[in-house]
C-alpha cells in the first residue's frame, strides 16, 4: 500500500511543480519588466511602416482547404519515414497496416477529389 502512495505523492509534486513554475515566472517577469506605456508604444506595428487598411481581410475557403489538404499528407509522411527506415526490422504485420494506412489517405483524396476541394478555381 505504501508503494502506491509513494507513486501518487510523486505525481503529485509534478503537477504542483507544472503549475507553480509558470505562475512564479510569469509574476517575476511582470514585477522586473519596465513598465512605461506611450501611444507610440500601443499603436499597431507592421514590420516598420503605419498599417494601412483594414486589419482583417477575408479569403477564399479553398486556401484553407489545400492548407488542411497538406498537414494531412505532411503527417503522412512523418509516420511513413520512420516506417521506411526500420522496414526489415519490423516484417509483414507492419507492412499490412502500414498499406491500410496509406490506403485510407488514398480513400481521403479521392473523396476531396470527387468533392473538387483540390480544383482552385
Amino acid at each position: 500500500m505504501e508503494n502506491y502512495v509513494n507513486h501518487y505523492v510523486v505525481v503529485a509534486i509534478f503537477v504542483v511543480l507544472g503549475i507553480l513554475l509558470p505562475v512564479v515566472a510569469l509574476l517575476l517577469g511582470r514585477a522586473l519588466r519596465p513598465h512605461k506605456p506611450t501611444e507610440p508604444k500601443s499603436s499597431t506595428y507592421e514590420s516598420g511602416n503605419e498599417p494601412v487598411g483594414e486589419g482583417q481581410v477575408r479569403f477564399n475557403i479553398r486556401y484553407y482547404m489545400f492548407a488542411l489538404m497538406f498537414v494531412i499528407f505532411d503527417v503522412e509522411t512523418v509516420f511513413l519515414y520512420p516506417w521506411a527506415v526500420a522496414y526489415n526490422k519490423l516484417g509483414l504485420f507492419v507492412l499490412i497496416e502500414m498499406v491500410i494506412f496509406a490506403g485510407m489517405l488514398l480513400i481521403g483524396l479521392l473523396y476531396a477529389w470527387k468533392k473538387r476541394v483540390l480544383k482552385w478555381t
